[in-house]
């Protein structure tokens, strides 16, 4: 590993990094890995951070251990009225703010692609944390819920802001409101993951597809992931600006040049 550091520590997950691609595993299977409870929350900013200051990163694959992705937030707690639940609504309030509300906040920020590896039940936040990848690939043993409502709460972290973004406001509103939980197929069909694999495929196809991402131009590849995510948030004229800069970055990067010259090489056998 060049000046990028080692690894951050961690508590409750664990992190690998092999040929351009790190792999964060959250690893509470005992509860579903859930966000709230554990030290999940800590373990996720503090990657997203390193992934940015970590030049041999090219890709962040997302995953859980055990039979869940992610259930979210701890229900035992929630009826107890405990842990990040506790108090009145202040501090309530500050809990959210300072604590599961980093994640979306410290994920968007993330320089490379993210791609979710959705290994089985995706509940609640735990939904909202795989819409808050690039790309979802999934297993046929995931299952996704934006199940809120049916405790009588609404979406703390973000998740009626990434949703309506990804497959629209008409089905993210119905699913929201419903509470209702639906398959992988279903979330396939939706838009809401790429692909759905079989369990014992997951993995190697979301390491596959990110080993196909991190053999681009490390660089390009980071500038091209901020493009996209201003596209969405950028007047036409403003973005191509933006684009003319970011290609001078590009076109005086020796990064460039290589690809250029292996291409050459390439057209010429």
């Amino acid at each position: 590993m060049s000046q990028s550091m080692s690894y951050p520590q961690m508590t409750d997950a664990h992190l690998t990094l092999e040929g351009r691609v790190a792999t964060l595993t959250l690893d509470r299977h005992d509860v579903r890995n859930a966000l709230t409870g554990t030290a999940l929350v800590d373990d996720i900013v503090a990657v997203a951070e390193w992934v940015n200051a970590c030049e041999d990163v090219s890709v962040l694959v997302l995953t859980g251990a055990g039979s869940a992705f992610s259930a979210g937030g701890n229900v035992k707690d929630m009826a107890n009225r405990d842990g990040d639940f506790a108090g009145d609504v202040a501090e309530v309030s500050a809990r959210y703010r300072r604590g599961i509300q980093r994640i979306p906040l410290a994920l968007a920020e993330v320089e490379v692609p993210i791609i979710a590896a959705v290994n089985g039940p995706a509940i609640g936040a735990g939904f909202d944390l795989a819409n808050m990848a690039d790309i979802r690939i999934a297993s046929r043993r995931a299952k996704f819920g934006e199940t809120f409502l049916n405790l009588g709460i609404i979406p703390g972290d973000g998740g009626a802001w990434f949703m309506q973004r990804l497959i629209g406001y008409q089905r993210a509103f119905e699913l929201t409101l419903s509470g209702r939980v639906i398959d992988a197929e279903e979330a396939r069909e939706y838009g809401i993951v790429l692909e759905v694999t079989e369990p014992e495929a997951l993995m190697e196809r979301a390491l596959e597809l990110a080993g196909r991402i991190a053999a681009q131009p490390p660089k390009a590849t980071r500038l091209t992931k901020r493009l996209m995510k201003m596209a969405q948030r950028t007047e036409l004229k403003d973005f191509l600006d933006l684009c003319a800069v970011f290609q001078g970055m590009c076109h005086n990067e020796p990064e460039h040049l290589e690809a250029v010259n292996a291409m050459l090489e390439k057209m010429a056998k």
